[in-house]
């Protein structure tokens, strides 16, 4: 019988200790402020809108309605969701290696034999045997406990990615029905002129019956009516290819999405005030690289415990015998410690510490990366709506100047006083300054979503 247990107590008061000291956080030298942010004011977004739910600055109920559908029903949104689920399940298996292990053996043999020396038969024998063997390793150098937190770090950074992927396909939507709405107020603006036109046609057909226009007038406003009407046709093309774009991001095959015609919102969300540090607390991406740097510095740590002798209490126990099976001297049983120390392994565990240093620096890289491309996404949100903001204002001048200009031009055709030629170039300019004013609105949207979607969502 094994009844060694000398090593146990020290065992014991040794389980806590590691030897691996924890880095440090990565430093990426966050500036202080946004290059653009002091051109903006505060921003006062509603107290009743929920954490998260950006889409509701908007104030757009369709919006809300499909952005809820692909947090449901979103294929690639699924695949990521299931995914962390994996990555969560593994940190039970990680929990559980700290316990005991147990297994247990039932076996019954037959045999027989004959004599060696008299030539007399032999008899006929049945063995059997009955055990039980635990196990369990006292995590004397961390490993065990390195790498369970390497496994919860790394089901934490698959849990951030399920938000950024949530985030991305929201933000893809988002665009998507604004470029959408921005279609249907070109085809509704188009629709508009074709009307115009086709009372300008009218009033030069009129003239030309009167002797006071010419042939060449009627047929110009007959070419722009035309060219009009196939304009408002293409939009068609564009909206159904958009259409189906988000049909797919809802999880519904094209042919049985539908969305009707709507409006395109004219109010901007005002933009709210931020630091780069706070771009950290909101980015899901930004979280999930550092979880991963998180989750490499822990192997470290377990592969410097491998350096090191394993230590197990084992214990056995069972009946064998060809007799009676629980008779007394079938009986047996073991109990002790087990210290294993690697001697020779032709450098795998060198080659495994260069391979966890070498991980670890890869993901402290990824994360600088990630939030360098999270600065300047920021950034060029920020600039762009700044921009946008004075171009649109600068168009709708455009717009009021051309509309005057089409309206004088149209007038003094009327009177007499002007050629059909120059109302005709009043016309087109004016529909044109309109169909930018709608592009510009609809680009300020979007790049509306593309800073709340580099913020994090969490406006």
């Amino acid at each position: 019988m094994k009844r060694s247990l000398t090593l146990a107590p020290v065992s014991v008061l040794l389980a806590g200790c590691s030897l691996v000291a924890p880095k440090q956080h990565p430093d990426v030298g966050l500036p202080a402020n946004f290059k653009e942010s002091g051109i903006w004011k505060a921003g006062h977004p509603a107290a009743h809108v929920p954490h998260g739910d950006w889409w509701k600055l908007f104030h757009d109920q369709e919006l809300s309605s499909l952005l809820t559908r692909v947090q449901v029903s979103n294929a690639s949104l699924a695949s990521a969701e299931a995914k962390a689920r994996e990555a969560a399940a593994l940190i039970i298996s990680a929990r559980l290696s700290f316990l005991p292990t147990l297994a247990a053996d039932a076996s019954a043999t037959r045999s027989s034999g004959r004599s060696g020396t008299s030539g007399s038969g032999g008899g006929t024998t049945t063995q059997h045997a009955i055990s039980a063997t635990s196990s369990w390793e006292i995590d004397l150098w961390g490993r065990l406990r390195h790498s369970a937190r390497a496994t919860t770090a790394d089901a934490e950074s698959a849990a951030a990615d399920v938000e950024a992927t949530r985030l991305s396909l929201q933000s893809q939507a988002a665009q998507t029905y604004f470029s959408l709405r921005s279609v249907d107020a070109q085809r509704d603006l188009l629709d508009r002129q074709i009307q115009s036109y086709e009372k300008s046609l009218e009033i030069t057909k009129n003239r030309y019956a009167q002797g006071v226009a010419s042939q060449g007038d009627v047929a110009q406003a007959e070419s722009q009516l035309a060219a009009t009407r196939s304009a408002a046709i293409e939009t068609g093309v564009q909206r159904a290819t958009l259409e189906h774009a988000l049909a797919v991001l809802v999880g519904q095959a094209p042919s049985s999405f539908s969305l009707g015609k709507g409006s395109l919102t004219m109010s901007v969300p005002g933009v709210p005030s931020s630091t780069p540090s706070r771009l950290l607390e909101r980015r899901p991406d930004i979280s999930s690289a550092e979880r991963r740097v998180a989750a490499a510095n822990e192997r470290i740590g377990a592969a410097k415990a491998a350096f090191f002798p394993t230590l197990s209490l084992g214990a056995s126990g069972g009946w064998s015998g060809s007799g009676s099976l629980f008779a007394a001297p079938a009986r047996f049983w073991s109990l002790g410690p087990d210290l294993a120390a690697p001697i020779l392994d032709g450098g795998q565990r060198l080659a495994a510490k260069a391979q966890a240093d070498a991980t670890y620096d890869q993901t402290v890289a990824d994360y600088r990366q990630t939030v360098l491309t999270a600065l300047q996404e920021t950034e060029d949100s920020l600039s762009t709506l700044r921009v946008l903001e004075h171009e649109a204002q600068a168009q709708q001048a455009a717009v009021r100047a051309a509309r005057d200009s089409e309206r004088i031009a149209l007038n003094e055709y009327k009177a007499g006083t002007n050629n059909y030629l120059n109302v005709s170039v009043a016309q087109a300019a004016a529909l044109t300054a309109e169909r930018n004013a709608l592009d510009l609105q609809a680009r300020r949207l979007n790049a509306s979503v593309s800073l709340m979607t580099a913020l994090g969502g969490a406006w």
